[in-house]
């Protein structure tokens, strides 16, 4: 049985098509893999705080000098990152924000980036301590951005994920949303063609 976890980061509760995106990812997944269980955390319904003084004073303060706030913060990162650590498949579910990822999903990668957990600095550089999982990169972007120069997402999100020591990874596109009924339409079609694919 494998552990897949999906970060929802779409700041929509309706209308998302991200978020479509993931339920049809689910719904195929579950079909092929019905002993597999899945978590998916909500960033918009359960935020996650940016990376702050509170969450550093919970990672580098000895725990006898932390404040009550701080001890919090720890425990939420502690919390975030044994959910991916667990994980044996990763699925990102991350439309286009102004080139980029939502900050929520920032957030969330900044809570679980963690020197000596998930990653370690040795003497030829940094290495991912999480081997052998599997992502999935579910997008909704406006326009069409795959290969441009614009696009800040995958290198980004390929760069993180590939920190961590997780490298294989798949990117699931759905272009040029905003750019009319048959942009749309081949956007959404070519992105379900890949998800029904994947499991």
């Amino acid at each position: 049985m494998s552990h897949v976890l999906v970060i929802e980061s779409s700041a929509r509760s309706e209308g998302s098509v991200s978020r479509q995106l993931t339920a049809d990812f689910i719904a195929t997944w579950q079909a092929a893999n019905p002993q597999d269980s899945i978590k998916v955390r909500d960033l918009a319904a359960e935020q996650v705080p940016h990376l702050d003084s509170d969450l550093l004073g919970g990672w580098m303060k000895p725990a006898d000098q932390q404040s009550a706030v701080e001890k919090a913060a720890a425990a939420r990162s502690d919390l975030l990152t044994a959910e991916l650590v667990a994980a044996d498949v990763l699925v990102l579910a991350a439309p286009m924000y102004n080139f980029a990822i939502p900050s929520t999903l920032k957030a969330w990668l900044d809570h679980v980036l963690r020197a000596g957990v998930t990653f370690k600095y040795t003497e030829t550089g940094p290495q991912g301590l999480l081997v052998g999982k599997r992502a999935y990169v579910l997008t909704a972007r406006g326009g069409l951005y795959v290969g441009g120069a614009l696009d800040h997402q995958e290198p980004y999100l390929r760069q993180a994920l590939a920190f961590v020591g997780i490298h294989d990874v798949t990117f699931i596109h759905a272009e040029g949303l905003n750019m009319g009924a048959e942009f749309q339409e081949k956007g959404l079609s070519a992105a379900r063609a890949q998800l029904a694919k994947v499991a």
